[in-house]
């Protein structure tokens, strides 16, 4: 009786999964990655030729390293106290409008680096289209290594207290100015642009509007955001190094 019982359990459990039981819903099969193209022998001929060669590069830098560095922005790239340089896809910034010698003498006094050499316009090119370009100029250098940065610089501005600037007649300032820079850079081999490493760091500065009261001002709230982002760059730079000695140098 209680074998009897017990068969009609299952095949009354099996007829309710059937039958769509408490709308259960039964997980459906496996994704053939074989028709997905993701198999080794598919991906390996599938691979875009560019993408393959820039995973097939190695790191050919020596140490004790020289480092080449170079600021680009965008084309046509000028601020309110200098001109960028070139007429290529990219500006090159050759002038240190941001960048301190403090900041500069901690790369210099990294462990396992010969020399932090600036690039100039004595060594590059007017027409920077990629990053080849650059590697030929930190080579003209006899840098092993090119470190390419960047800013990206945002103006805003926000009301403090909405209604203040109304109650005063506009007498006292209601508004606060912002600046915020993005600095990013790049560590790349110059035989053959493998990438060692990369960096990113913001800085945000606000003043109030009536701080802003001439353009000399505005750039000086500019130039104080971009060398914090660069700063925090560098500190970011040199946090890591000591991995990519530790990884790639070879004692």
């Amino acid at each position: 009786m209680i074998l009897n019982d017990w068969r009609l359990a299952v095949v009354g459990g099996v007829a309710c999964l059937l039958a769509g039981c408490a709308n259960y819903t039964t997980p459906g099969g496996p994704a053939d990655f074989h028709a997905l193209g993701i198999t080794q022998q598919e991906v390996d001929a599938g691979t875009d030729a560019g993408i393959a060669t820039k995973m097939a590069r190695k790191p050919l830098a020596s140490f004790p390293t020289s480092i080449a560095t170079v600021r680009v922005q965008a084309r046509g790239y000028r601020n309110y106290s200098l001109d960028g340089w070139g007429d290529g896809d990219f500006t090159v910034v050759t002038v240190r409008d941001i960048e301190t010698e403090e900041q500069l003498e901690k790369l210099t006094k990294l462990p396992m680096v010969r020399a932090i050499v600036p690039i100039n316009r004595m060594v590059v090119t007017g027409k920077i289209r990629n990053e080849r370009d650059l590697r030929d100029a930190a080579a003209n250098l006899q840098a092993d290594m090119v470190a390419i940065y960047t800013l990206d610089t945002k103006f805003g501005r926000t009301t403090t207290i909405p209604y203040l600037g109304v109650i005063s007649l506009g007498l006292f300032p209601n508004e606060q100015a912002t600046v915020t820079a993005t600095a990013s850079a790049v560590l790349i081999d110059t035989r053959n642009g493998y990438v060692y490493g990369s960096y990113e760091a913001t800085a945000k500065k606000d003043r109030l509007t009536n701080a802003w009261s001439s353009q000399d001002a505005i750039d000086a709230a500019r130039r104080d955001a971009e060398s914090s982002a660069f700063d925090g760059l560098v500190d970011q730079f040199v946090e890591g190094w000591p991995q990519i000695v530790a990884t790639y140098a070879r004692h």
